[in-house]
């Protein structure tokens, strides 16, 4: 299998504080781990242009971001800080983003994992949140479908928080289905499973809430009887998961009891379900994860079952 990642130096270098819990030593961590799978094939980087961080955002958060170059601080929305390098990276972490996608998707590689700083679940169409500026995963699938004529799109997001920026952004169209198992109640405070989408979208928004302290066995119930079976249902051509690894159970900020097997079994029954429906064609998608061991854990999992 050809399995491609992207990381970049360059995406470390957006840190707003020390002790800070989204820091550069978070990729750090992960790169330790990329050494030890010398197959893995590095996706060339690049800028996403405007007009792609437009298919979701508005022009409003592209000028915030500009702005923040050049300067050692700047608070740009709710809980989202930027230092000088900070647009850079995230411009990066876009572009890079959906060059993976599209390589999987032309066949140039079979599977990929972006590591993308800052991480983007949060980012609703109108403002930065939660440690997130532009919504990678979602300005990834839009380009699937805007640029590569795709009309069947499954995200799947186990961060231990909703992704509620990607849910909102496809909340009522059927071109994309966006499954997530996570904390509830908990930050956000979006994520009920009575949120189903709307107007066309009614049914393509699957929400699994599960309780604090959930270990592998609610887990692995859960998302297959709720997860597996809607995007199977939905014959996705095409799957991207926000990879979020604060459910583990040495992440203080997550509060659950998540291990690295039970990460494996979600990667696994994911990767089953892009066999069946598009040809293994499946991208992860770095979100939180914020003990160094835990966040390996997490990544050497899906390692494991891709490679």
């Amino acid at each position: 299998m050809k399995t491609g990642i992207f990381w970049d130096e360059r995406c470390t270098k957006h840190e707003v504080s020390r002790g800070h819990p989204e820091s550069p030593h978070r990729l750090w961590a992960i790169n330790e781990t990329i050494k030890k799978h010398p197959s893995l094939i590095n996706s060339k980087p690049r800028m996403a242009t405007t007009e792609e961080i437009l298919s979701i955002h508005t022009q409003a958060m592209i000028e915030k971001a500009e702005q923040s170059r050049g300067q050692p601080l700047s608070y740009l929305g709710h809980e989202m800080a930027a230092n000088e390098f900070t647009a850079e990276a995230a411009f990066l972490s876009a572009g890079s983003t959906i060059d993976l996608v599209d390589a999987i998707e032309a066949g140039e590689l079979d599977n990929g994992f972006s590591f993308p700083r800052p991480p983007g679940h949060h980012a609703e169409h109108d403002r930065p949140m939660g440690f997130c500026l532009f919504n990678n995963i979602a300005i990834a699938a839009q380009h699937l479908i805007t640029k590569r004529g795709l009309s069947r799109i499954a995200i799947v997001d186990y961060d231990v928080h909703h992704g509620n920026g990607t849910q909102g952004s496809f909340y009522d169209r059927k071109d994309v289905l966006f499954a997530s198992i996570h904390r509830y109640p908990f930050y956000p405070g979006t994520g009920a499973k009575q949120e189903i989408g709307a107007g066309q979208g009614k049914g393509y928004t699957v929400n699994a809430p599960l309780p604090g302290y959930s270990d592998d066995h609610v887990y692995q119930k859960t998302f297959d009887d709720i997860i597996v079976k809607a995007v199977d249902d939905y014959k996705p051509e095409f799957i991207l998961v926000s990879a979020g690894y604060d459910a583990h159970e040495r992440d203080y900020m997550g509060g659950m009891s998540l291990t690295k097997a039970g990460f494996q079994h979600m990667n696994e029954q994911l990767l089953a379900l892009a066999n069946k429906h598009c040809s293994g064609k499946i991208v992860f998608v770095l979100e939180g994860g914020y003990d160094m061991k835990g966040l390996q854990e997490g990544v050497e999992s899906v390692f494991e079952t891709l490679v």
